[in-house]
């Protein structure tokens, strides 16, 4: 059988042809943008329990800024027909350092930073429900579920974020409010709550790398060439023994005590030339 299999895809590599075309279901790719983005003075929200930290807090350095999450909404464009608006909001965990009047080093404090972007892009129609036998009966009360739904799905791939600054500042007072409500999920991940009636308020700026995707589940015939089947087969033995292989090599200059330089070593020291010379006069 393996004989067989390396003839087939020997056959395949040489002449091209293909042994049958076949219909497969896979999401295709409608409409996507790439863009990036220099996101200005994000605030960030910090949990409760550092509220005096940030109160008495005379500057801040940003050090790192993580991707939490990005929630998509999908909603069809009214009259224009096959495209969609794609709503991303964008939860940051970033991580700055504190410095206060009488520390000597910083203190690391976490905070979330959020975001919200639109775009639209073209995703196609479909008036066909499709259901599966992954729907339970309850998934029809569920809004979340994706049984009968003809909506193509949205996708957002965002690189890791670029640190470019920060600051903090007092507060004014139409900012001691989130624009937006925080998830409990996010608020989670910082402990519980986060803290919006802070009289100084640290701002930060991200670059960011995005591409949008919005994909839609299709029927294609493609040309199929043979079931695609491993031939590497790799054990857990000869595994460890190439890696110990690579990288404990043999070393004989551990058995063998250091040498000099031939220079060193032929260089005659100067008092030596001295009572050579003495010793021709004489």
């Amino acid at each position: 059988m393996d004989g067989n299999s390396t003839e087939t895809s020997a056959n395949v590599q040489n002449t091209g042809n293909f042994n049958e075309a076949v219909c497969i279901d896979g999401l295709r790719v409608y409409d996507s943008c790439s863009d990036k983005d220099c996101l200005e003075d994000l605030r960030v929200y910090f949990p409760p329990d550092k509220h005096d930290l940030i109160e008495h807090a005379t500057n801040v350095r940003l050090r790192s800024a993580d991707v939490i999450t990005v929630f998509l909404d999908l909603e069809p464009v009214p009259f224009n027909r096959g495209f969609y608006s794609v709503d991303m909001t964008f939860f940051f965990d970033v991580c700055v350092d504190v410095f206060c009047p009488l520390a000597t080093n910083p203190c690391i404090v976490n905070g979330v930073s959020i975001f919200n972007k639109r775009v639209i892009l073209y995703g196609s129609e479909g008036n066909v429900k499709m259901f599966s036998s992954d729907c339970t009966q309850d998934d029809i009360d569920s809004p979340s579920s994706m049984c009968g739904n003809v909506l193509p799905k949205a996708t957002c791939q965002i690189a890791e974020p670029i640190c470019l600054s920060a600051r903090i500042c007092d507060c004014q007072s139409h900012c001691k409010e989130s624009c937006c409500r925080i998830p409990d999920s996010i608020c989670r991940h910082f402990g519980g709550q986060l803290d919006f009636a802070s009289d100084r308020t640290v701002y930060v700026t991200l670059g960011i790398f995005t591409i949008v995707q919005i994909v839609r589940n299709v029927q294609m015939l493609i040309p199929a060439y043979d079931f695609c089947i491993p031939e590497k087969n790799v054990s857990l033995h000869q595994t460890i023994h190439a890696i110990c292989s690579a990288a404990l090599s043999f070393r004989p200059t551990s058995f063998s005590r250091p040498k000099l330089l031939n220079a060193a070593a032929t260089t005659v020291p100067a008092k030596h030339k001295v009572r050579q010379q003495s010793a021709e006069y004489r």
